[in-house]
């Protein structure tokens, strides 16, 4: 199965996360696209998480009933902090059968020089880039790349943890099911 891998902090997961995975499962080759948790991201030290099995418990709420996206806890078994090419050999050793792939955002992509192992990931791993403002993709390494204009929207969880914090509306930034869980648990209060 050709399965497309799609990192992230997720706190809170909101609705244009759920549109680019939903874009990426429907018009591409990918079967299925995994939300892949990061418990702690190496680049993002500084930002304070929710508990990493309450953020997927969220995500699972946010997708139940779609056949096409998983959430993925794989990370939380990892030595922290979670590297890219750490996570995706170990899925390529426990799922041989499947293929795996990644999905980024062009903002991403363009700091990819400074993971690690960039060089094995891009030679061994196809990506699937949507392209954001203000980061164009020119002149591509040896590399197996699509790029797509996917649907975005400009929401932040950062954006979603302040409103939930000044106690404001996030209806329709994130999933009704997520809101009323946030709401009840007074996550990020």
């Amino acid at each position: 199965m050709k399965i497309g891998l799609y990192f992230g902090s997720f706190n809170p997961i909101h609705t244009g996360h759920l549109i680019i995975a939903s874009f990426f499962a429907n018009n591409t080759l990918l079967e299925q696209v995994w939300f892949v948790i990061s418990p702690q991201n190496p680049s993002k030290t500084s930002t304070p998480l929710l508990n990493e099995h309450h953020r997927k418990h969220l995500i699972d709420v946010s997708i139940e009933g779609e056949k096409k996206l998983k959430t993925s806890n794989v990370e939380f078994k990892l030595p922290k902090p979670s590297y890219t090419i750490d996570t995706l050999t170990y899925l390529s050793e426990k799922y041989p059968q499947h293929q795996f792939s990644i999905i980024m955002g062009s903002d991403s992509f363009s700091n990819i020089k400074r993971w690690k192992n960039h060089e094995v990931l891009l030679k061994n791993y196809p990506l699937y880039i949507y392209e954001r403002p203000g980061f164009r993709i020119t002149g591509t390494p040896a590399a197996n790349i699509t790029i797509l204009q996917a649907p975005l929207l400009e929401i932040s969880s950062t954006h979603i943890r302040e409103m939930v914090h000044l106690k404001k509306s996030i209806r329709y930034l994130v999933p009704d099911p997520v809101k009323e869980e946030i709401e009840r648990q007074q996550y990020y209060r």
